[in-house]
């Protein structure tokens, strides 16, 4: 039987505020366990929430990036359930009125097609607190530093039909917030984390198969073996004439697997109802206004103006917009070069992305900055140094030997583009392979690499590539 696979993510963005959703206390990551914890949010009695608008402003320019519906009218619930890392035995929520609905997102695929994912809504929402297992025998350690930290949950309509597409749709959302500035991405801080609803279908069927939700995956890779391997034991339970059940399960990294975690619970279970201690929040067109007046230029348009402006193709313009320190880095590249749009690219992404990778340094702890790599890129446009030499000088700026003219003078780079002393090294080539002149004339072309390889030996790489390459055309045509 063939299978159809259905996925949904909610993902879990931690907004960009500097307190907590509903109380004054630091949402600073790495203090000391439970020292940014305060009344508010362990609930203390005679404590009373109070909306953080920063938060508010934050769930409006998500819901206008993405073409939502920003509601008018929203209402914080209180979500029941007991967990040693809730202190107040229920998380504020939003369930029947979130702050924004609907929408859609346009994934770019690995085979370069695209797909739209639509979303079902946004609401916000105050974290849990962190269970601590590792240096604890016997015990749980609780850190309430998170309580009461807000998030946005963006819960996506089931339109996934591979671990791929999720991976790629998670992608997407994780370069949205970060253009908006709404949450800094830290996966391994947990400022951004999802859970995936996973069913699978005979191929054909309409009708959706049991779900099970893969709680807090907090890597790409780990989002796609875990969903992966769901699907695998979905089919094998159906196929040898099991149910699959509807739970929450866990992904094993080390070993590879899900687990059951505990029974799916419904929506009744929580026993929603609105928070009295929280007005409804309303949102009027002059809040909508300002939000979209702080709306930076999102992915796509600027993927697209990176094309028309500086003549890039769509696969270099993707990469360089895929966030948005690369973008800033890559246009302040540019602007340091004196306009050298398509070498910047070219720079960017394989020599800098390159080095980056190798190092495993973000572009934001470069040793190269944007104003070096792009004064370098000058030298080579103006034939002061050549391609092959500005790796050497990129390889010393690296290594923080200082800006590109500084290491170009002390190692003596510059290019020979002195016609009278090419022409020399070109006769002297030319002079001491008489058989190889004789092959090329005979109709041999691809021995002028040769030729060229023999010249930029005798000048130490140093002599204008273009120069050789026409005098020794010149030269062997005689």
């Amino acid at each position: 039987m063939e299978w159809e696979v259905v996925i949904g993510l909610e993902i879990h963005a931690q907004l960009a505020t500097r307190s907590k959703i509903f109380s004054g206390a630091s949402t600073a990551y790495g203090a000391e366990p439970n020292t940014q914890a305060c009344a508010v949010d362990l609930g203390l009695p005679g404590v009373l929430p109070v909306l953080n608008a920063e938060a508010v402003n934050m769930a409006i320019k998500f819901g206008l990036a993405t073409g939502c519906t920003v509601a008018p009218r929203s209402v914080f619930a209180r979500k029941n359930y007991f967990y040693p890392d809730l202190p107040k035995g229920y998380q504020i929520s939003q369930y029947e009125l979130p702050i924004v609905h609907g929408g859609e997102v346009l994934v770019e695929l690995e085979d370069g097609s695209s797909k739209r994912v639509g979303l079902t809504r946004a609401h916000l929402e105050e974290d849990a607190g962190k269970s601590l297992h590792e240096g604890f025998e016997g015990v749980t350690g609780i850190d309430l530093n998170r309580a009461g930290t807000p998030l946005l949950e963006i819960v996506s309509e089931p339109d996934m039909r591979s671990a791929k597409e999720a991976v790629a749709y998670m992608r997407q959302i994780h370069s949205l917030v970060r253009y908006l500035g709404i949450c800094d991405g830290n996966m391994q801080e947990g400022s951004f984390r999802c859970d995936a609803n996973v069913s699978v279908r005979p191929k054909g069927q309409e009708e959706f198969g049991t779900r099970a939700e893969l709680k807090n995956l907090n890597s790409f890779r780990f989002i796609e073996r875990a969903i992966n391997f769901e699907v695998e034991r979905q089919i094998d339970v159906i196929e040898s004439g099991g149910q699959v059940v509807q739970e929450t399960r866990l992904y094993d990294a080390d070993r590879n697997e899900t687990r059951s975690m505990r029974t799916k619970e419904e929506a009744n279970d929580y026993r929603y109802f609105p928070d009295p201690d929280l007005l409804p929040v309303e949102i009027v067109e002059a809040d909508i206004e300002r939000a979209r007046a702080e709306l930076p230029e999102l992915p796509d348009a600027k993927r697209q103006r990176f094309m028309e402006q500086y003549a890039l193709s769509d696969s270099d313009a993707g990469q360089l917009t895929a966030s948005r320190e690369v973008a800033d880095y890559y246009e302040a590249v540019v602007e340091a070069s004196a306009g050298e749009g398509k070498l910047a690219a070219n720079w960017v992404i394989v020599e800098l992305g390159g080095a980056l990778n190798r190092s495993d340094l973000d572009i934001a702890d470069s040793p190269v900055s944007a104003a070096q790599l792009g004064g370098m890129l000058k030298r080579i446009a103006d034939n002061t140094i050549s391609g092959k030499i500005a790796k050497d000088v990129f390889e010393a700026m690296w290594q923080g030997e200082g800006d590109a003219d500084a290491i170009i003078e002390a190692k003596g780079l510059k290019q020979v583009t002195d016609t009278g002393a090419i022409e020399a090294m070109v006769d002297e080539a030319i002079a001491a392979n008489p058989k190889q002149v004789e092959q090329y004339k005979a109709g041999k072309e691809k021995l002028l690499g040769f030729f060229v390889g023999q010249v930029m030996k005798a000048s130490k790489g140093k002599a204008n590539p273009a120069q050789v390459n026409e005098l020794l055309k010149k030269r062997l045509s005689d």
